[in-house]
């Protein structure tokens, strides 16, 4: 890859940020020489900011991240398509990204599993996602074991309130347990993709 940062005047070529689990785009920076050979040996995005006049890490000051997936570039050589996982928000107004969506995932389980990893690799004292994390994956395997057990009582009953409240729990300590042995919902979604043998 041999981006053509001499193409424009002040040697900065855009960088597309897009997420590579729901392909939306996140935000759009500039990047110089330095910038891209930052990104690709810290696996962190790395922008230089036009305002700043300075390198910059995305996250440096928030804690959200974008943690490099992939780097392409165009057929032209001046523009680059980086897919980064995100850390939290995206947007310094506190959306996913920075084109006015909020929330847009298909699916809540997404969100939430950002939200765990962010919980994470950014513990407070009062998440209890945090604290499940410091007890180790002894424990939160033992709590998906019960919630498991909880879900099995309530489906021999018909309260679908409770049985979905318990469907809940279980799916929120089941992301928990991936996100210790550090394995995504895409991970388990390629998985499940090879099984499927479609009928010919």
């Amino acid at each position: 890859m041999r981006p053509d940062f001499d193409k424009y005047t002040d040697k900065l070529i855009p960088a597309i940020i897009q997420d590579p689990k729901t392909s939306k785009v996140l935000m759009l920076g500039y990047m110089n020489e330095t910038a891209l050979e930052q990104t690709i040996s810290t696996g962190k995005v790395t922008f230089f900011s036009r305002s700043k006049q300075r390198i910059w890490v995305k996250g440096e000051t928030s804690g959200n991240y974008l943690l490099l997936e992939s780097i392409a570039q165009d057929c032209d050589n001046d523009c680059l398509l980086v897919k980064a996982t995100p850390i939290g928000p995206v947007c310094h107004t506190g959306a996913d990204t920075c084109f006015n969506e909020t929330n847009t995932d298909s699916t809540f389980l997404l969100t939430l599993e950002k939200i765990i990893q962010q919980r994470k690799t950014a513990p407070t004292e009062q998440s209890y996602t945090s604290q499940l994390f410091k007890k180790g994956i002894n424990k939160i395997a033992q709590k998906v074991g019960e919630e498991a057990v909880e879900l099995v009582i309530e489906a021999m009953d018909n309260n679908d309130d409770l049985f979905k409240n318990e469907a809940a729990d279980l799916i929120y300590h089941y992301l928990i347990l991936l996100a210790a042995k550090n394995v995504t919902l895409q991970d388990i979604d390629e998985v499940l993709r090879s099984r499927h043998k479609p009928k010919e």
